[in-house]
């Protein structure tokens, strides 16, 4: 068979951005050259929530786990000598998705491309934010209000550009079964589709290029069955929903339409080897089935669950996809699973639940009424507690966590330090340093920017009223305005939003029958509550700065509450001096941090100095995240009393940890009774 009559190979990313937007385009440039076929940014947090690098919730966050873009300036060095017209350039951004667009085809303009031709992809799903990745900023309304702006001015005018990919990867991240993963991602299609046909911005006969541009982007799992039936269902619903409920009849713009990362959550710190076999499985799930192959992938790297990756560790990635594509005789064939019972009933059955959760959510007044309701996280909290307990129990096996651990010596991972990508700290203050140079130039030659506060006015009177909110955010970005100022005008209009945790509603995951784990645990905690001579020991669960992953912690919080605990969590981005004033006000025994961007050594060190302050320099800190050894040797030296990261999978064992350490805080005799 020839070339030329192979399928085309699918798009092939690295996710990918850090430190600086001159470090991050020199990091892009290299991936073109090593055969990449699209650009995937990774943008850091502050920028993902609408803060600048000088804002307090910033500090320890910026440039660690993407790229600052604070303003035009930093677009136009990201993309430096990267033609944009010829790219595919999927963008990771969901709140401020309207803001990163603006940037980005205003640095086209000025390559001088025809912005009718640009290709990519801006993700742009809140209800996943809300629900799993933490990143939101607005209430539901105004978010999506924003999404239907963004996806009517692309449709009218980037025609070839998708506004939203739904994404289901985060859902699967949160603990989501595949039934919830397709239902909950199908819902907030329909949520959408719905509000921007109720805009009255499209005409009846242009409906169709509206759902031909949405996209989706999902997560594949290492059940390798299960995947790829969820991938053929996923294309089933869609077809169903779009031609029942929309109208739809070109079937070409029916066409399910999806890029996916691999599964990052089940990827080891221990033996993380494995993870290269794991990342592999996972891929050939969406790929091995021509009928429900992505049409864009992007692979983690081997050692993410140590920390940030390095480009060779990207580029093992990048070869794995290769090797399939180029090597493999996958592009020879049509769907190698047609006609196969197995996959059918499999098929059948995930199409018959997911309708049936649809059709319950849309009772219940659709994907955003759930949201704010709090039925759909507290679904994937229980979903996840379910998980990580039939882990613990030894009925869902690991390889190398619960099963198999004995190992070799490893030579990948002998040096831990330099096994991973660091951001030199240094970067947060010469970025802080160049934001305050763009503010005080940003009308001077070369730049010569009109005035910000012009338009920054024009965004705010647009957000009161019901014009398009697009060219007012292109106008924002001409006038050098900074990700900060856009996102803080409309804060003044819309407020911030704080979402359910999900975590008081989740039910039992875990018996705590005589003689189980959880028992002895609870036998623990109450024995040491009575000798402090409290009613129940209080743990605080606090997650400082600006990382949104707050899977662990629900966790953590729902099985303390199992094991007797009185547990105050007060949800996502909180600085420092809130979680210690919530630490004194509530007399907890105990304040535990989970970080997964790498800000832990600015902010814990902050939260121990402020309890010495404040005078309860014996409350114990107890620290959770991606940390790695170095880090969590100077956390403790710091005045940290236990470190845990993703090896420690036991959660009952982690509560019992955290019972010894109130009761050497306390001065209190060490139990006998086993954790």
């Amino acid at each position: 068979m020839t070339e030329r009559q192979k399928d085309r190979p699918w798009l092939m990313r690295t996710y990918a951005g850090h430190s600086t937007a001159e470090a991050s385009n020199e990091l892009y440039r290299r991936n073109l050259e090593k055969g990449q076929t699209g650009l995937s940014v990774a943008f850091d947090l502050p920028t993902q929530t609408g803060y600048d690098p000088d804002h307090i919730l910033a500090r320890g966050e910026v440039g660690r786990v993407g790229v600052p873009v604070s303003h035009l300036g930093d677009m136009r060095r990201l993309f430096q000598d990267i033609p944009l017209e010829q790219m595919n350039t999927s963008m990771t951004i969901n709140a401020t998705a309207m803001w990163l667009l603006a940037l980005y085809q205003v640095v086209a303009e000025e390559q001088g491309a025809d912005i009718t031709r640009l290709q990519g992809t801006t993700q742009n799903d809140i209800v996943k934010e809300y629900l799993s990745r933490g990143t939101h900023v607005f209430p539901p309304g105004p978010s999506l209000r924003l999404t239907t702006d963004m996806i009517v001015y692309t449709v009218n005018h980037i025609p070839k550009w998708n506004p939203i990919n739904i994404c289901s990867y985060h859902l699967q991240e949160a603990g989501a079964t595949p039934v919830q993963e397709i239902a909950y991602a199908m819902s907030t299609a329909i949520a959408v589709l719905d509000a921007v046909f109720a805009s009255g911005q499209i005409p009846e006969e242009r409906k169709g290029d509206v759902v031909a541009r949405i996209s989706f982007f999902v997560n594949a799992g290492v059940r390798f069955i299960e995947e790829m039936c969820k991938m053929r269902a996923f294309g089933r619903i869609w077809d169903r929903i779009t031609r029942e409920r929309y109208g739809i009849e070109d079937p070409k713009q029916r066409r399910f339409r999806y890029g996916v990362q691999v599964n990052s959550l089940g990827l080891t710190e221990a033996q993380p080897e494995n993870n290269v076999q794991r990342i592999v499985l996972e891929m050939l799930a969406v790929t091995l089935s021509k009928d429900a192959r992505a049409r864009a992938v992007q692979l983690p790297a081997w050692n993410e669950a140590l920390g940030l990756p390095r480009p060779w560790d990207q580029q093992w990635s990048l070869r794995i996809q290769q090797v399939l594509a180029h090597e493999s005789d996958l592009l020879e064939y049509d769907d190698i699973f047609a006609g196969s019972h197995v996959i059918e009933a499999k098929v059948d059955s995930l199409v018959e639940e997911c309708m049936a959760e649809i059709d319950r959510i849309q009772e219940m007044g659709g994907a955003m009424a759930a949201v704010e309701s709090g039925y759909l996280k507290s679904q994937l909290v229980s979903s996840h507690a379910e998980r990580r307990a039939r882990i613990e129990a030894g009925e869902e096996k690991i390889v190398g966590v619960n099963i198999f651990r004995s190992t070799e010596p490893n030579p990948l991972t002998a040096d831990l330090d330099t096994a991973i990508m660091t951001v030199d700290p240094a970067v947060e203050a010469r970025v802080v340093a160049s934001l305050g140079e763009w503010r005080d130039n940003r009308y001077q030659p070369p730049f010569n920017h009109p005035r910000p506060c012009k338009a920054l006015e024009r965004l705010k009177e647009a957000a009161r009223g019901t014009e398009n909110l697009m060219e007012a955010t292109l106008e924002c970005a001409r006038a050098g305005v900074t990700t900060g100022e856009w996102a803080g005008a409309l804060r003044e209009v819309f407020g911030e939003y704080r979402a359910p945790t999900g975590v008081s509603s989740a039910p039992v995951a875990v018996t705590a029958e005589e003689g189980t784990p959880l028992a002895l645990v609870r036998e623990k905690v109450a024995r040491t509550a009575g000798e402090l001579g409290a009613g129940r020991l209080r743990l605080l669960v606090g997650k400082p700065g600006l990382d949104g992953h707050s899977n662990g912690a629900e966790q953590i919080a729902v099985r303390a509450r199992d094991a007797g605990f009185e547990v105050v969590y007060q949800g996502i981005r909180l600085t420092p001096e809130q979680i210690v004033s919530a630490a004194l006000a509530e007399d907890v025994h105990c304040v535990g941090l989970s970080i997964l961007s790498g800000s832990h050594a600015e902010l814990v060190p902050d939260v121990l100095d402020r309890l010495r302050e404040a005078g309860a320099p014996d409350i114990p800190v107890i620290v959770g995240g991606i940390i790695p050894n170095s880090d969590a040797d100077d956390l403790k030296r710091a005045g940290v009393a236990a470190v845990f990261t993703p090896k420690d999978f036991g959660i009952t064992e982690i509560i019992g940890r955290i019972v010894d350490e109130i009761r050497k805080a306390n001065k209190l005799d060490p139990l006998e009774v086993p954790a």
